[in-house]
């Protein structure tokens, strides 16, 4: 039984020309997986990706900016609609699959800079590289001859180059002294590879940053018509957006007035006639119920900061003023009426709704025209973005507007199908057309409508962004560093003395960079020239009759010149 056992553990060893692999296990496994994925090969697929995938947001209309887009996307393609939902594509940014990007992006990042900053630390804390023995095999080399007599000896070269390269910024380490080829290692251009790695650090800040907004950030929509005032609160808004860790607490109790928007249309120029140049909203703003008002002036792209938000202009529009009067007489909806605007000339389309009106509720659907002229079919159209004649062009019904049933309703849309229309160019009363000022009876003693006047109105886009201040200085901070490494050269030079038997003393340098560096050649000429200017011993005075006066033996200012040489090469 015995024998078998062991026979058959000697069957089961591999051949001798197998290879046996070894066994990861689980840990192991997960060691594989972890260097992986904090690659740079990784990291930059990763970012590549991120951009990839950001692409259908920019395609498709989201439905956290455009939710009214998005349902006419979904009605009009009934059969590719649902699948592009389910896939997110119309929630790009908030789909899960982007944010399994964005995370990986971002541990990716973090696995690859923290043990790159950790050897860049130990490596500016070591000393530079011992001296090589043959310098002449380097990038560049040269080298610097001090004539005996010079008083400069192996020892006090090599400081005199520590010296200068101190002074050229270099980190030096000086060796050997006291033996027969002294020689110092010097090093620099540390803050290429800390300038790369603030670059990759900011970019985490950024990405950090942006999942902060996302988190706790927030924004909003609301039309303000002249005159109309804007509470910061919830149902204040007309849409509204939450991050994922947003508390209504948080909203600041400010308040935004429309106290006017003017618009300035081009007058001059034949090929741009009517196209508007400028939007300036006029605004009274309070940071809260008891605070002092302020008056801020809103433009397009200049937004207004107020409690922790930026608002900005996004669009505007006219707001006729109407007055409807009910089958009683009694006033059944007064005040301004938001329209659509549909092309340049401020064609806007119109609808108003008045569930009050007794006996029967009363809808209104058409367009608003702020200069009005008739074509040659009797077809009113919009000639100008001015309100030079300002027209009100209408069709009324009559009938349930759906609003008693609990399902929400588009207040831009009429739906007629409970409704009877009693106004409409192919009736017999006509469809209903109103200058400023004039009102019209409507048929079967349906009441009156009036148009009493026109407002503009402003559409304001309200983000709180509270990492908007951060992605800034991280960008900053990546541009900072992206520059120093591209910009910045990290090298490496050697300087190496001896004396030679007839008293002269012989140096001897080469530089070496670390990738590529164009500027190499130059800094080695700089270098030689700074030991050539450290080295120089100046020659005697002449005398009157100018011949030099006699030297002395030992005299140190007798004639001494350094002679000196450089080379390159390419590598």
């Amino acid at each position: 039984m015995r024998e078998n056992s062991v026979q058959d553990v000697q069957s089961k060893k591999p051949a001798k020309n197998d290879v046996e692999l070894p066994r990861l296990g689980f840990f192991g496994m997960l060691r594989w997986a972890w260097r992986q994925l904090t690659s740079m090969r990784t990291a930059l697929f990763l970012l590549l990706l991120l951009a990839v995938a950001a692409v259908p947001g920019s395609i498709f209309p989201q439905r956290a900016s455009n939710p009214s887009t998005v349902t006419q996307y979904l009605s009009d393609h009934p059969t590719s609609g649902p699948i592009m939902d389910w896939f997110k594509l119309f929630d790009v940014y908030s789909s899960p699959w982007f944010a399994a990007i964005y995370l990986l992006l971002f541990t990716s990042l973090v696995g690859c800079v923290l043990p790159r900053a950790k050897i860049h630390w130990k490596a500016m804390r070591s000393v530079p590289p011992r001296t090589p023995k043959r310098l002449s095999r380097l990038a560049e080399y040269g080298t610097v001859e001090i004539p005996a007599g010079s008083g400069v000896d192996a020892d006090q070269a090599i400081k005199d180059a520590a010296a200068v390269l101190k002074s050229r910024r270099y980190r030096v380490d000086v060796r050997d002294l006291g033996s027969d080829r002294p020689s110092v290692g010097a090093e620099v251009g540390f803050l290429k590879e800390v300038g790369n790695l603030v670059f990759h650090i900011s970019i985490l800040g950024v990405l950090a940053s942006v999942g902060f907004s996302g988190l706790a950030g927030y924004s909003g929509q609301r039309v303000v018509v002249e005159g109309d005032t804007f509470v910061n609160t919830l149902v204040g808004y007309d849409t509204f957006t939450p991050g994922a860790y947003f508390n209504s607490d948080r909203l600041s109790p400010y308040s935004v007035k429309l106290d006017k928007l003017v618009v300035k249309y081009d007058r001059e120029s034949p090929g741009h006639y009517g196209q508007p140049i400028d939007f300036t909203a006029s605004l009274t703003t309070k940071d809260g119920a008891g605070a002092p008002a302020k008056q801020q002036i809103l433009k397009v792209n200049d937004p207004v900061s107020i409690g922790g938000t930026n608002i900005y202009l996004v669009g505007n529009g006219y707001a006729p003023v109407v007055t409807v009067k009910d089958g009683k007489g009694n006033i059944a909806f007064q005040g301004p009426v938001v329209t659509i605007p549909t092309d340049g000339a401020y064609t806007s389309l119109m609808v108003i709704k008045v569930p009050d009106a007794k006996p029967k509720e009363l809808g209104f659907v058409g367009f608003f025209l702020p200069t009005a002229l008739i074509d040659s079919k009797g077809v009113a159209y919009g000639s100008d973005p001015d309100p030079f004649n300002p027209q009100l062009n209408l069709n009324a019904y009559t009938g349930d507007l759906g609003l008693d049933n609990g399902v929400p309703r588009n207040v831009y849309t009429l739906d007629t199908s409970k409704m009877k229309q009693i106004n409409g160019r192919d009736l017999k009363a006509g469809g209903i057309v109103l200058a400023p000022g004039q009102s019209y009876k409507l048929p079967e003693g349906n009441g009156t409508i009036s148009f009493d006047g026109i407002k503009r109105f402003a559409a304001l886009d309200i983000r709180h962004d509270p990492g908007q201040v951060y992605v800034l200085v991280f960008a900053v901070l990546a541009l900072a560093g992206l520059m120093a490494s591209l910009f910045l050269n990290r090298r490496r030079v050697w300087i190496r003395t001896g004396n030679h038997p007839d008293g002269r003393t012989m140096v001897e340098f080469g530089l070496l960079a670390r990738g590529e560096d164009h500027r190499l050649a130059g800094e080695a000429a700089a270098i030689h020239k700074a030991l050539h200017v450290k080295w120089v011993v100046p020659q005697a005075p002449q005398g009157e009759d100018g011949k030099q006066p006699s030297s002395h033996q030992g005299d140190t200012g007798t004639d001494a010149a350094v002679s000196s040489t450089v080379s390159s090469k390419d590598h």
